[in-house]
């Protein structure tokens, strides 16, 4: 099953915050970092998404898996070229199993 375009969390954050200035000065970052998140120029980093984790009271794991889910759904294209380039690794003869 494909899996569908995720959204970008910055705008997810839009929603649960409309003025960057206030979502700014909870979150203790700079305007211009919620305002480059909300707009989907800028990454949840981990610890931005402590800092929502706190203010919000959501999980900073849940942050970071809608940021991830949105970077590989980016990647699909390098995904399909990748796959015609590389090979499954195969087991060596001579690797210890414990």
């Amino acid at each position: 099953m494909a899996m569908q375009n995720p959204t970008h969390p910055g705008e997810v954050l839009k929603k649960l915050w409309l003025e960057p200035t206030e979502a700014a000065e909870h979150l203790g970052v700079a305007r211009k970092t919620v305002s480059k998140i909300i707009n989907g120029r800028g990454a949840i980093t981990p610890e931005m998404a402590l800092r929502i984790e706190i203010v919000f009271g959501s999980t900073a794991e849940t942050w970071m898996n809608m940021q991830t889910a949105y970077d590989l759904w980016q990647m699909k294209d390098l995904r399909k070229s990748l796959k015609g380039r590389l090979q499954h690794a195969r087991p060596s003869p001579h690797a210890v199993s414990r």
